[in-house]
């Protein structure tokens, strides 16, 4: 646990929201007494959440704004988004105010314009694209799986949401935006970057509990991730929406991560490992330790100091282990299979 002493309020937009919400109490788990700002369309219920959690207040968030709806005098220490800003106002926002901007809604194909604002200004703030499975959980967890290998050959990253835990209305209109706008998927084939249709970029897999899925393509940022890590000649990222493992068994639904790698070992010979991450209580605990650990990185609450202006990916600033350590205590199960 640490302290912030007089740090600006960390501003998490979206943050009454079933994700947002969750990350909001994982923060405050974490430190203390940071100071943490719930913004939304819905004050009442930006306030219950600030009220819950401590040392918070609620604001009313307009992103149709240059301002976003915030009294010139405000201050903040972070901008944390849980929704999709069409608009990246909430991103020109914190470059103005040289502030660190987390957010984990952006798709591959939709990088441009982000990329744009930050060439613009390169030297304004800290940006994380966090737009990863689970923000950053799935590909922190390889690249920690990875380090046994001398070199990585592939990694076949797949996922089981189940259907019953979409999220809430900003979750679901990712879910809907990303599968639905870009029907070709990024993957890494054989050293080359392709963008695969249809059947082509499916790929069934074993869940957890031994049972056959079809995953389809999803094109998040994990593959950008991955291949700049590792070197891997061959990346693709699935996820199935179905009936999770435990649900089948009759309990309440989880969410699976499984990850496997192929690879040369340090003693020359050939290996493969597989790697499953549960979460008992679905994808959103997952979600909110991964935004929480990214905040803290960025602040430098964290495993350094705190991270200087530039584009990022979660790999770049987040020490692997020290997520996947953080995930296990707040109930990820993490076991080779």
């Amino acid at each position: 646990m640490t302290t912030s002493g007089t740090r600006a309020s960390v501003l998490i937009v979206g943050g009454s929201g079933v994700v947002g919400s969750l990350a909001a109490r994982t923060l405050r788990r974490l430190h203390a007494d940071l100071p943490i700002t719930i913004g939304g369309r819905d004050l009442a219920r930006a306030r219950a959440v600030a009220e819950e959690i401590g040392y918070a207040d609620a604001v009313v968030v307009d992103l149709e704004r240059p301002d976003l709806g915030q009294q010139a005098d405000r201050r903040y220490s972070a901008v944390v988004m849980f929704v999709k800003d069409d608009t990246l106002n909430s991103l020109a926002f914190a470059q103005a105010r040289g502030v660190p901007y987390l957010e984990i809604s952006t798709a591959v194909f939709e990088l441009g314009p982000a990329v744009g604002l930050f060439v613009h200004r390169p030297k304004s703030a800290p940006i994380l694209l966090d737009g990863t499975w689970l923000a950053g959980a799935a590909t922190l967890a390889a690249l920690q799986f990875a380090r046994e290998f001398r070199s990585v050959e592939s990694i076949e990253l797949a996922a089981v949401l189940d259907e019953q835990d979409v999220g809430g209305p900003a979750a679901y209109a990712d879910l809907e935006r990303q599968t639905k706008a870009a029907p070709a998927a990024l993957q890494r084939v054989d050293g080359k970057w392709s963008w695969v249709l249809g059947e082509a970029a499916s790929r069934v897999f074993k869940a957890v509990d031994g049972r056959e899925l079809t995953g389809q393509g999803y094109s998040l940022l994990d593959v950008l991730g991955l291949a700049t890590a590792t070197g891997a000649r061959s990346i693709r990222s699935v996820f199935a929406l179905g009936e999770s493992s435990s649900r089948r068994r009759g309990e309440p639904f989880s969410t699976e991560i499984i990850l496997e790698i192929t690879g040369t070992r340090s003693d020359g010979t050939k290996g493969h490992s597989r790697h499953e991450l549960v979460h008992p209580q679905g994808q959103a605990p997952i979600t909110a330790v991964g935004v929480a650990v990214a905040v803290e990185r960025l602040l430098g609450l964290a495993g350094g100091p705190p991270v200087p202006p530039g584009l990022y990916l979660p790999h770049v600033v987040i020490e692997p282990q020290y997520l996947l350590r953080r995930l296990e205590e707040f109930g990820t199960s993490i076991r080779r299979a």
